[in-house]
């Protein structure tokens, strides 16, 4: 609720000319494999960079709904998604239009389905990696922190992709 609220007032203050720093939702996609656990790398369609999906908030959807739905548009995934956040990150969002701050709330999302077609299939490559290379591969030092601190924790159990 107060995350929802924290984002409407954001996006209020911002149409209004304030200095809010625009809110973005984005997810950790892993699963489990015979090596340890994985993670979902897309690249950016600008530059190329691995990232993780990520995206604005979407009318009608919580954030984590809304990071979810990234996954699927981005990265062509489905799953288990958490509804706390695993962290937050900040970077510049280039636009047309010049540059802007941004903030992005990280959820976990455990992976059901991998898609073989989606809607940003041919914009983005996506790739399955491990822990070090997630960590080798990501273009943003706080998304690292975020991965390592995933880890530390433990893997999540089956069926519950929320950490309490």
């Amino acid at each position: 609720m107060f995350v929802r609220f924290r984002h409407l007032l954001s996006g209020l203050l911002s149409r209004l000319g304030g200095d809010a720093i625009e809110r973005q939702y984005g997810a950790v996609p892993y699963r489990r494999s015979d090596d340890g656990l994985q993670f979902m790398l897309v690249t950016s369609r600008r530059t190329g960079r691995w990232i993780f999906p990520k995206g604005g908030w979407m009318a009608g959807l919580s954030p984590w709904e809304c990071a979810a739905q990234e996954a699927l548009e981005e990265a062509g995934v489905e799953g288990r998604i958490g509804e706390r956040p695993l962290g937050t990150y900040q970077t510049i969002k280039v636009r047309n239009t010049g540059t802007a701050p941004i903030e992005v709330e990280m959820y976990p999302l455990a992976v059901d389905v991998v898609l073989s077609d989606w809607p940003e299939k041919a914009q983005r490559k996506r790739r399955w990696a491990s822990r070090d290379e997630a960590c080798i591969m990501l273009s943003e030092p706080q998304l690292i922190v975020i991965v390592r601190d995933f880890m530390a924790e433990g893997p999540l159990p089956a069926g519950a992709p929320e950490r309490q």
